[in-house]
């Protein structure tokens, strides 16, 4: 009698009632979000074709159809907002940096990527500076600069903001010298940099900027290799949070 009611209590065993209510809310939210990626990435005009494989469904008069209105757009709506355009602005920038760019990245003189504060273009100190110096080897420097200049002033970035920051490795400079500490030394290669771009026609107001000197190392400052990664000018195309 015993192993029977067991047998029976075991059999109504099974998941929790509120798992049933939990399950729907599951549902609803997952059918949410893809309603939200969908309508952010697909036109008007693909919706109206994907619904008129369903009968009943798509821009048909009576029954129960999905009329042509703001919702039916909606994809095309969020597309234009400002910060969706900005926001293509700033990645057809990237891919333009990328090509514009590609014998310096191979060379490991210019790196580019993209990150919270926007568009990252660095410059290795090393291959742009004289050693131990803010002075601009413009030799070296001219072409990638003049590249540099002709992106800056490109009709997507138009009204962007620019940032340049200076960065030096650890190494203290000679207090005797026209450097007193890394803080003049960065500060002053970023302002040269300015100088240059502005010379070759960017808007000298859409700049700010900075020295860092060795407060932001991107490396390990143990190692000569570490600190020659850190040795840098970045050129940041800010993004609309960072302004």
């Amino acid at each position: 009698m015993a192993e029977k009611k067991k047998k029976e209590k075991k059999a109504d065993e099974g998941a929790p009632d509120y798992m049933l209510t939990y399950g729907d809310m599951v549902t609803l939210l997952l059918t949410f979000f893809v309603m939200m990626f969908t309508t952010a990435t697909v036109d008007g005009y693909q919706v109206r074709l994907i619904l008129s494989a369903f009968p009943g469904l798509g821009s048909r008069e009576g029954g129960n159809t999905l009329s042509v209105g703001r919702l039916a757009e909606l994809g095309n709506t969020v597309m234009s907002l400002p910060s969706m355009q900005r926001g293509r602005a700033l990645d057809e920038a990237r891919k333009k940096a990328i090509s514009a760019f590609q014998p310096e990245i191979k060379a490991k003189t210019v790196r580019v990527k993209q990150d919270e504060r926007g568009l990252v273009i660095t410059l290795a100190a090393d291959a742009f500076f004289r050693s131990a110096s803010a002075e601009l080897n413009i030799e070296a420097a001219r072409e990638t600069l003049i590249k540099l200049s002709n992106l800056l002033s490109s009709p997507e970035l138009a009204d962007r903001k620019i940032r340049i920051e200076g960065h030096t490795d650890n190494i203290p400079t000679d207090p005797a010298g026209p450097w007193p500490s890394n803080w003049e030394l960065s500060a002053d290669r970023s302002i040269n940099v300015l100088h240059f771009l502005s010379d070759y026609g960017v808007d000298e107001q859409k700049f700010q900027a900075m020295g860092l000197a060795d407060t932001v190392p991107l490396a390990d400052n143990a190692t000569p290799e570490g600190r020659a990664y850190n040795r840098r000018v970045d050129i940041i195309i800010l993004s609309d949070g960072h302004l």
